[in-house]
């Protein structure tokens, strides 16, 4: 119990410290906005839940438009929405344990009214897995009181800490069979190479020797 009250601390005294990420992105012509396209990344296991909640300011027919993508390593695409603009919340559930990518791109779509570089700014919060769920709703429904509901979002957040550990150790085990398989195969190949050049060499004493011999050499 003393070591759960310390872990509730600790996380309660880290949870100050976490800030949507902010940055500015500067509006480009419709043919280069692939190329200027700026992307968040970051990794979700397979089945969870991922919340995007982006803050942009400006307004529609300002001369910008934001479009979003939402995508992972696997080939999944969770969502596009166009002409983005004031907060935004997008939710979904990845289909496998991947890299996701929250990517941005600013077209210029018409005068910009007093600025020679406009930009828009971004402010990007992802939230997955346990901080993604809506516990107001959950300490509501399920008529829990404040630490009650902070014990089950902490006991979550450890659960999902003790899956990821166990995914990093099983994947620990498959890199160290591969090296270790690779090992044996290099060192068979060596064995394979050093007796295929014993071969050669004996080979060739017996070439050398017999040709000199029906030369009359030796």
């Amino acid at each position: 119990m003393d070591r759960l009250l310390g872990l509730f601390q600790l996380l309660l005294l880290l949870a100050p410290l976490a800030a949507a990420l902010k940055f500015d992105l500067h509006a480009v012509n419709s043919h280069e906005s692939a190329k200027h396209e700026r992307c968040i990344r970051n990794f979700v296991a397979n089945n969870q839940l991922v919340v995007v909640t982006a803050i942009l300011d400006g307004y529609r027919g300002d001369g910008q438009t934001v479009n979003m993508h939402i995508r992972d390593a696997m080939g999944n695409d969770y969502h596009k929405p166009k002409d983005v603009y004031g907060e935004n919340r997008y939710a979904f559930t990845s289909h496998a344990d991947s890299a996701f990518d929250v990517c941005f791109e600013n077209v210029l779509t018409g005068k910009p009214s007093g600025n020679l570089n406009p930009t828009r700014h971004v402010e990007l919060d992802i939230d997955i897995g346990a901080d993604a769920k809506d516990w107001s709703a959950i300490q509501a429904s399920d008529k829990l009181k404040p630490v009650e509901a902070e014990l089950r979002r902490i006991e979550e957040v450890v659960g999902e800490i003790v899956t990821e550990m166990d995914y990093l150790r099983a994947r620990e085990q498959k890199l160290r069979d591969t090296n270790e398989s690779t090992n044996d195969r290099v060192k068979w190949f060596g064995y394979l190479t050093m007796a295929m050049l014993v071969s050669l060499g004996a080979w060739q004493v017996v070439y050398l020797r017999s040709y000199f011999r029906s030369k009359h050499l030796i």
